[in-house]
């Protein structure tokens, strides 16, 4: 019997394969690096051949580091940065295009004349979305608009688009030769183009947003067995789970009841509330998504906030300020202040995400004195994090009428203590770490795990989530009270920049 699951964990700027034992614990993993294309201010875009070539290397060095076979494997899961729109076409295999991230604001102008006849939210009842330069539908169109001969490929059945878990897991099953054309419906709901409550592409929207039906993949459950692999490395090992990387860590947190939640801190920052079997429209500014849908039951639904920049604050200072030279050399630099010395870092590069939904915001360094340092400005970097989690957490509390109790935490930066600390106490509540913290592709293996029988449900899952460390709030009411109100301020000066 095979003892041993597999996820590939497909993210902004990186690619891994992670193994994973029936503890859900860690036995192998690799890990690649990919270029962040930047052609013009606010367009993001990734090759995505080097993306697949990627994986496809570190699918081996996961095998070979955990010293196992593919037979060895019960199945595969795939989770990935979602929103990313990739077009391709289906005969030879080669993007049409660079695939566009869901960072990139190119479409901004769109979405304005969108938003111009029927208001922002005109969408979110059937999609639970705003009009937003994020979600795929408006870049799909623009692939289609703005590259030559892409339409008519698409109209033909000869181009095909996906989120990046579709591109993957075609070239796993075959590519050109008869690969699977899927997404599941975590990334599905967030294209803008499907209906939450029948899980399915929605007529009027593929006419609102001239989208062609021919160029869609088929919606899947996120754990069922989609196919088998015919990658060399991992030939007869069924694909079986798909989710998208926010949603991923939400199970991977076993997060299976209405109102627990997760937030994870990686290039952006996700903060998702499982809210059950009934979508729940949001009126303080969130995003209404699909959490998970297991096999044939009843889809779960999530209320989120998305943050477009956490972690990526990070790597801005280390390759545009050139302020650190590694990553993870912004805590001991923090650590040499005792404070923020009242400097604020509002990373809107690509505007406000939730609640805010600015797109025209953008970022600022605000309160510098001749007494702010270095030290205080990579303060401020991770501060900026904590800040717009709170701002977050407000508006789900008063969407759900739940009150967070703690908050379960994943992600690059939770190895960051003074972060973690600072965000429990900017919170009030505590912070909780568990001890694997690699809960994406934790997420990712549980789906495709549970699809083959390999776990018996979600009950035997969260038997396996421990704590590893827990960070109680210790600020003083007063003090939160005036950092959190300055960080407001600094917000409001950020609004309008881009018009």
């Amino acid at each position: 019997m095979a003892k041993y699951l597999a996820a590939i964990d497909q993210g902004t700027t990186s690619t891994r394969c992670i193994v994973f034992n029936r503890d859900g614990r860690i036995v192998g993993s690799a890990q690649r690096e990919h270029a962040q294309l930047l052609p013009k201010p606010g367009w993001v875009e990734h090759d995505a051949l080097e993306i697949w070539r990627n994986t496809v290397e570190v699918v081996a060095k996961a095998k070979a580091h955990a010293g196992i076979e593919r037979f060895d494997l019960a199945a595969l899961g795939v989770t990935n940065q979602r929103e990313t729109t990739v077009l391709w076409n289906r005969r030879t295999g080669a993007p049409l295009h660079n695939a566009l991230v869901w960072q990139d604001t190119r479409v901004n102008a769109l979405v304005a004349q969108y938003a111009s006849r029927g208001g922002r939210d005109r969408f979110r009842d059937k999609t639970g979305l705003p009009l937003a330069s994020y979600f795929s539908a408006l870049k799909l169109q623009w692939l289609l608009n703005e590259v030559p001969g892409a339409r008519a490929l698409a109209e033909a059945g000869d181009a095909l688009f996906g989120t990046i878990d579709a591109w993957l897991v075609w070239n796993l099953t075959g590519g050109v030769r008869d690969g699977l054309h899927v997404t599941d419906v975590t990334n599905a709901s967030r294209t803008q183009l499907m209906d939450l409550a029948k899980l399915a592409w929605d007529p009027q929207l593929l006419r609102d947003f001239d989208i062609p039906r021919a160029v869609l993949p088929r919606i899947v459950a996120s754990a069922q067995v989609y196919g088998e692999a015919r990658l060399e490395s991992l030939a007869g090992v069924p694909v079986a789970g798909i989710l998208g990387d926010q949603q991923a860590a939400l199970v991977g947190q076993t997060c299976f009841a209405p109102g627990e939640a997760k937030n994870t801190y990686g290039t952006g920052c996700f903060l998702l509330m499982n809210t059950g079997a009934v979508p729940v429209q949001s009126k303080a500014g969130l995003i209404t998504t699909v959490a998970y849908q297991l096999g044939s039951a009843a889809p779960c639904y999530a209320l989120e906030g998305s943050i477009a920049i956490a972690g990526a604050l990070v790597q801005w200072l280390r390759d545009n300020l050139r302020l650190i030279a590694h990553s993870r050399e912004i805590e001991a630099l923090a650590r040499e202040v005792e404070d923020n010395g009242d400097v604020y870092f509002v990373p809107a590069f690509s505007g406000l995400y939730a609640p805010h939904w600015q797109e025209n915001a953008r970022g600022i360094i605000a309160g510098l004195t001749r007494y702010a340092n270095r030290g205080h400005i990579a303060r401020a970097a991770l501060e900026a994090t904590a800040y717009q989690t709170r701002d977050v957490l407000e508006a789900m509390e008063r969407d759900s009428g739940i009150a967070m109790k703690e908050l379960r935490v994943d992600g690059g930066m939770v190895g960051n203590e003074l972060l973690m600390q600072f965000q429990a106490d900017l919170l009030n509540v505590p912070v909780v770490r568990p001890q694997v913290v690699e809960t994406t592709a934790l997420g990712a293996a549980y789906a495709a795990g549970l699809a083959v029988n390999y776990w018996t449900g979600p009950e035997e899952l969260a038997s396996h989530w421990s704590i590893d460390k827990r960070w109680e709030p210790s600020m003083a009411e007063a003090r939160r009270t005036r950092l959190y109100d300055s960080w407001q301020k600094a917000i409001s000066r950020s609004l309008d920049w881009s018009r």
